[in-house]
């Protein structure tokens, strides 16, 4: 069971869930690999805790290989309800999702980095909340990332020479297969700014788990809508794949300071998100999701 603390969210914890790679910041102190366990099954691989010095003393940091190390399981086939839960049991209170994406607009070029603030889930093979039967729960999900984190990534990124956008809907696709043409040009008609695999139900499970999170979409190529996809090389999207990679460390490491030292609760209220949404009255809660929930939702449940 996590430590209860007065303020919710406190004392944060950042998280990093992206590729294999992100990890490797220039900085990080005192490393060692984890192995969390979680009842919803096996997480994608260890966490990897760290620290990086700030202003404001050691700043504790966690990572998770979204994919395993050596990008083992497809995005159809992750535990995402494991893979959240372990990152509350280490005591993360704010999540950087980190990911790569396909792009709706010519304006979103490859190495274009997108604050994504609305998400549209076209998935529907993935477990999609921790509660159930026993024990529901509706939370808010009209603005689904946390404000108060994408504005310090913002604030992060214009001091790095990476081109980015402020906002914008990233569609989930179940995958894995990519989009046909059809399907392309549909979620272009609903205005739809980038496409990839794997922020929903990452979201929809950290509003769950009373967590910020926020996602930062890097765009490695254009969709097949674009008249010269059937032209990209393989060696041009591996470049592409690079440059985010070193960029993606660079923006985890530059928005880690302001994030650092917060002794009061997400202004956003992800912290709290539970407060509300718990409808089952307490004599029927079904004790062993309860047990099940402990990490979760233990502040809002008192277990």
């Amino acid at each position: 069971m996590p430590a209860t603390n007065k303020v919710p969210g406190t004392p944060p914890v950042i998280g990093v869930i992206g590729g294999s790679g992100v990890y490797e910041i220039d900085g990080l102190e005192n490393t060692r690999w984890e192995k969390v366990t979680s009842p919803f099954g096996e997480p994608s691989d260890e966490l990897l805790i760290g620290e990086l010095p700030s202003d404001q003393g050691a700043q504790k940091m966690v990572f998770l290989p979204r994919h395993g190390r050596g990008h083992r399981i497809p995005p159809s086939e992750l535990n995402y309800r494991a893979n959240i839960d372990c990152l509350k049991r280490a005591g993360v209170t704010e999540i950087i999702s980190v990911s790569a994406c396909g792009s709706f607009k010519e304006n979103l070029a490859p190495g274009t980095f997108v604050i994504a603030d609305q998400f549209i889930d076209r998935t529907f093979a993935r477990e999609k909340s921790f509660f159930g039967t026993g024990l529901v729960a509706h939370v808010g999900m009209g603005h689904p990332v946390c404000s108060r984190l994408g504005d310090a990534i913002e604030a992060a990124i214009k001091g790095l020479d990476i081109p980015y956008q402020r906002g914008g809907t990233y569609l989930t696709m179940e995958g894995p297969q990519f989009s046909t043409l059809a399907e392309s040009e549909l979620y272009r008609s609903w205005n739809c700014d980038v496409i990839g695999m794997t922020n929903m139900p990452e979201a929809k499970l950290s509003r769950e788990a009373e967590m910020c999170y926020a996602t930062v979409a890097m765009v490695t190529d254009f969709d097949c809508w674009h008249p010269d996809h059937d032209h990209v090389t393989v060696d041009a999207i591996i470049g592409v794949l690079m440059a985010n990679a070193d960029n993606a460390r660079a923006l985890v490491k530059a928005v880690t300071p302001s994030l650092s030292g917060r002794a009061e609760t997400c202004s956003a209220g992800c912290h709290t998100a539970l407060d509300n949404a718990i409808i089952t009255q307490l004599g029927a809660r079904d004790a062993k999701l309860i047990k099940k929930l402990s990490a979760v939702a233990g502040r809002a449940l008192g277990s």
